[in-house]
C-alpha cells in the first residue's frame, strides 16, 4: 500500500509540476499574444492600407484611360469640324454669285440684242457683281483724282500736265480691290507731274 501512496504523491508532484509549466506556457503565451497583438494589428492595418491604395489607384488609372479617350475624341471632331469647316465655307461666298452667273448666261444666250443692249446688260451684270461682292467685305480703292497712296496705288507712269495738283491720280487703268481693311490688289494709276517743275 505503500507504494501505492508513494505512486500517488509522485504522480500528483508531478502532475502539479506540469501543471505549473503549462501555466507558465499559457502564460507565456499570453504575454506573447499580447505583445505581438500590435504587431499583429499593424500588419493587418498595413495590408488593408495596401489594398485600399491599389484599389485607388486602379480607379485613378481608369479615370485618366477614359478623361484621355475623350480628349482624343474631341480633337478628332474639332479637326473634323475645322475641316468642313475649310471646305464648306466657300459655299457661303458662292451662294450669292450665283445670280450673276445666271445674268451671264441669260446674256449669252439672248440672240436678238443690239451692241447697246449687250452693253447695258454687261453693266447691270458688273453692277450686281459688285454688289454680292461688297456683301463680302469687298470695297473697291477708289483712285482717280486722289492723292497718290503707295500703300493704295501703283503708279505705272507720271504725267506732265496743270489740269491735277502735283503728286494726285490723273487716270486710274486698273481698279484696286480691298478686303474689309486689307488691301488686295493696288489701283494702277498714272500720277500727275507739274509740268512748272
Amino acid at each position: 500500500m505503500t507504494a501505492k501512496n508513494d505512486f500517488e504523491r509522485f504522480m500528483r508532484r508531478h502532475m502539479k509540476g506540469h501543471e505549473n509549466e503549462s501555466a507558465a506556457l499559457e502564460a507565456e503565451q499570453d504575454s506573447a499574444e499580447t505583445t505581438d497583438a500590435p504587431e499583429a494589428l499593424a500588419a493587418v492595418s498595413a495590408e488593408s492600407e495596401i489594398d485600399r491604395l491599389a484599389r485607388e489607384k486602379a480607379e485613378l488609372l481608369d479615370r485618366l484611360a477614359r478623361l484621355q479617350a475623350e480628349f482624343d475624341n474631341a480633337r478628332k471632331r474639332a479637326s473634323r469640324e475645322q475641316q468642313d469647316f475649310r471646305e464648306y465655307a466657300v459655299a457661303n461666298a458662292i451662294t450669292p454669285l450665283l445670280p450673276i452667273l445666271d445674268s451671264l448666261d441669260r446674256a449669252v444666250h439672248f440672240e436678238d440684242a443690239s451692241a447697246a443692249d449687250l452693253h447695258a446688260g454687261v453693266e447691270l451684270i458688273s453692277k450686281q457683281l459688285l454688289d454680292a461682292l461688297g456683301k463680302l467685305g469687298l470695297q473697291v480703292v477708289h483712285a482717280k483724282g486722289e492723292l497718290f497712296d503707295p500703300h493704295q496705288h501703283q503708279a505705272i507712269e507720271m504725267v506732265e500736265t496743270d489740269e491735277v495738283p502735283d503728286g494726285h491720280v490723273v487716270d486710274e487703268l486698273q481698279p484696286g480691290y480691298k478686303l474689309k481693311d486689307r488691301l488686295l490688289r493696288p489701283a494702277m494709276v498714272r500720277v500727275a507731274k507739274s509740268s512748272k517743275s
